[in-house]
């Protein structure tokens, strides 16, 4: 059911515990698991959604960290480093990779009216060519 699994990662605790599930799904489908990061650019006038995401070291870091982290538990992540916004930028990777399914986790910002056009979840969900797991 599942060939490609895509999970952006970023340095939130939600993202730590979407881990979990990853790993669950990827081990039930014997699937192919792409980590991902978005080394966020800031645009001029435009605020920047997760400023700790802004440096290339944190990135590289970040990537490693929770490839290493699959690794102890016998599963072999390949890793996508892009730049850009978030939102956009891991949907176009789900369309290059074909990803059957990207698992996010969200830290519920977009509940609100006012955070749900600032939030990355819910524009991937928006804008993804494939499913979406959303993991709270």
């Amino acid at each position: 059911m599942f060939k490609t699994v895509l999970f952006p990662i970023d340095r939130s605790r939600e993202a730590q515990e979407a881990a979990e599930k990853v790993l669950n799904i990827v081990n039930t489908y014997q699937a192919r698991l792409v980590l991902m990061s978005v080394l966020e650019i800031p645009q001029e006038g435009q605020e920047v959604i997760h400023p700790e995401m802004t440096s290339k070291e944190t990135v590289i870091q970040l990537l490693e960290g929770f490839k290493d982290l699959f690794a102890k538990q016998g599963i072999e992540a390949e890793t996508i480093q892009r730049e850009g916004q978030p939102a956009f930028t891991i949907c176009d990777v789900a369309d290059e990779i074909n990803a059957d399914l990207i698992v996010i986790g969200c830290r519920g910002t977009g509940l609100t009216e006012e955070g749900a056009t600032d939030s990355v979840s819910n524009r991937i969900i928006n804008l993804s060519p494939c499913p979406i797991l959303v993991v709270p």
